[in-house]
């Protein structure tokens, strides 16, 4: 087992780079959480909040429990199961934006994560110029990453990084429903 302890200032000064993960496939979530992980295990404070996910019984929010440094504040509404007001939704997606502003901000983290904050952007429950003035003010050394499918072309444009997911082949296709411990 490999142990380290505490971040080296040389790790925290190659910080800063925006990632953005979009596309139809399955995996963003999932690839911003392998991100968090292997951050978490070299020191770094790791915070996710998630636009479009509640807090419920999702499997990343008990193992962040479990993992050091790493902190998922899920602030949206619940998208899987109802319909949601769409003036309800901009209200929250926006008030989520200030929260995650105020953290970026607060200089506590080293990485942040911005789940499903492109598709808030693509439903126009945010506006992707807020977004980006939002980015461009944020500290130096804080790596951000932004997950959702439909990433408007200004974040794309902005962005260090972006890597798409593509779908091929999807279980749904067969009538598999979203299972326990691999899709939540």
């Amino acid at each position: 087992m490999i142990k380290m302890s505490g971040i080296s200032p040389e790790i925290k000064s190659k910080l800063g780079l925006v990632q953005v993960y979009t596309g139809p496939g399955k995996g963003k979530t999932t690839a911003s959480l392998g991100l968090a992980f292997r951050a978490s295990g070299r020191g770094l404070e790791v915070l996710m909040i998630q636009f479009l996910k509640p807090p419920q019984d999702y499997g990343e929010h008990l193992a962040a429990e479990k993992v050091p440094n790493f902190t998922i504040l899920p602030l949206g509404l619940d998208h899987m199961m109802s319909k949601v007001p769409k003036e309800k939704d901009i209200k929250i997606a926006e008030e989520t934006l200030q929260r995650a502003k105020e953290e970026i901000y607060s200089g506590k983290y080293d990485l942040v994560i911005l789940d499903e904050i492109n598709n808030a952007m693509s439903w126009k429950l945010l506006n992707p110029a807020e977004v980006v003035k939002m980015l461009k003010g944020r500290p130096d050394n804080i790596e951000i990453v932004l997950t959702g499918r439909g990433a408007p072309a200004e974040i794309i444009e902005y962005a260090d990084l972006v890597t798409e997911m593509n779908m091929i082949k999807h279980p749904f296709d067969k009538g598999v429903k979203a299972r326990v411990g691999i899709e939540y």
